[in-house]
């Protein structure tokens, strides 16, 4: 029972960010319908809707929902009213015709700008509920924009007060699991030099990886958006996003030059400073991993340091001993190709230990101690 029960924490734990928006996006329901019935709104429904949507993972996200499905609305309610009022109409063929006019270019709008989708909906809305409620367009117009004020600013403050989530949070633990998977994705592709790859294995650690960096760009995002509006405060988040797409592109050209193993006298010599450098740099990058969930100060890289030396001294042994004249020049050009891939990751293993010192909590906490010296 007690190992049951700490795997159910453990799990709940490690969901805890996915809790927080279910519980906001409750509150958030319920507060704006009850707004809205206070109000007297006419469909409390949108405010409800329009809460849940501008209610996001983060406060950034909240706040950029927020922005586009406002100016989504108000653009549309303004269109959508404008042609209710300055075009009568008294039959169908009349309203289809409006519907059409309505339609169209903002259509084409929300086809070009994507944030701003909601403008034909509310368009469309302010057109035809008056023919519902046989009430006046301008009227449908006011209540569409105060429905979804209040839920927007519902939403928002929701997201603010309501077990709030920080992108700069949420780019921690992001960019740790993007490193977790470059130190799998190194470690079989530099196994693969004396054993051979596993295809499989490297084809769902580098899909992992891809749409980790999509999720880790759009939070790094969102955590910039926190910054300028000094809702949170870190450090710039453009260093750690470099360094770590830096180095996803030295894991692609480590693939490429170790597409097949390297030949039998060149294992020899080089199987186990390889195996070294392997292991160091996973380490290091793992270990980075954590120091950025728990915004501990960087790992030590000096192990790295000392591992692609010997690497690098095995390797100008080789050269002098003519093993590498003796081989195909296909295989010469991936040989070569690997360590400048190591060498480049190397540099770039340097500029993450940098940020990750950046983004330690004792780093995060200087300009707050001179501040107070400064008093």
């Amino acid at each position: 029972m007690m190992a049951l029960s700490k795997r159910l924490v453990d799990r709940v734990r490690s969901r805890r960010t996915q809790l927080a928006l279910a519980i906001r996006v409750t509150v958030a329901a319920a507060a704006a319908y009850a707004i809205a019935t206070a109000l007297h709104l006419l469909l409390p429904l949108w405010a409800v809707l329009t809460a849940m949507i501008v209610t996001q993972m983060s406060v950034g996200r909240s706040l950029k929902a927020t922005r586009d499905y406002m100016l989504g609305t108000v653009g549309g309610a303004v269109y959508g009213g404008a042609i209710a009022v300055l075009i009568p109409y008294s039959s169908e063929t009349g309203l289809l015709a409006l519907l059409v006019l309505a339609v169209a270019p903002l259509a084409l709008v929300a086809a070009i700008r994507p944030n701003l989708s909601a403008a034909t909906v509310t368009a469309v809305i302010v057109l035809l509920v008056p023919t519902m409620h046989h009430a006046d367009p301008l009227a449908s117009t006011i209540d569409r924009v105060s429905e979804v004020a209040v839920g927007a600013i519902t939403g928002l403050l929701i997201s603010f007060l309501v077990l709030p989530s920080r992108a700069v949070r949420q780019i921690r633990i992001s960019a740790a699991r993007l490193l977790e998977l470059i130190a799998d994705a190194l470690a079989e592709l530099l196994a693969g030099l004396t054993r051979g790859r596993d295809n499989d294995a490297l084809h769902r650690i580098q899909d992992g990886i891809g749409a980790a960096i999509v999720e880790l760009n759009a939070t790094g995002s969102e955590a910039e958006r926190e910054r300028a509006a000094y809702l949170s405060r870190g450090p710039d988040t453009g260093p750690l996003l470099r360094t770590i797409l830096r180095l996803r592109h030295d894991v692609v050209m480590i693939g490429r030059a170790t597409v097949v193993p390297l030949p039998a006298e060149l294992q020899t010599r080089l199987a186990g400073p390889l195996s070294e450098v392997a292991t160091s740099i996973a380490l290091f990058l793992r270990s980075a991993a954590a120091a950025l969930r728990s915004g501990a100060g960087a790992p030590p890289i000096q192990p790295v340091h000392q591992a692609l030396q010997r690497y690098a001294d095995e390797v100008a042994a080789v050269r002098r001993d003519g093993l590498v004249r003796s081989q195909s020049g296909d295989m010469a050009e991936r040989f070569f190709a690997l360590g400048f891939s190591l060498e480049q990751m190397h540099q770039n293993l340097g500029d993450l230990d940098r940020v990750v010192g950046e983004w330690s909590e004792a780093s995060l906490d200087k300009p707050a101690r001179r501040a107070d010296h400064a008093k």
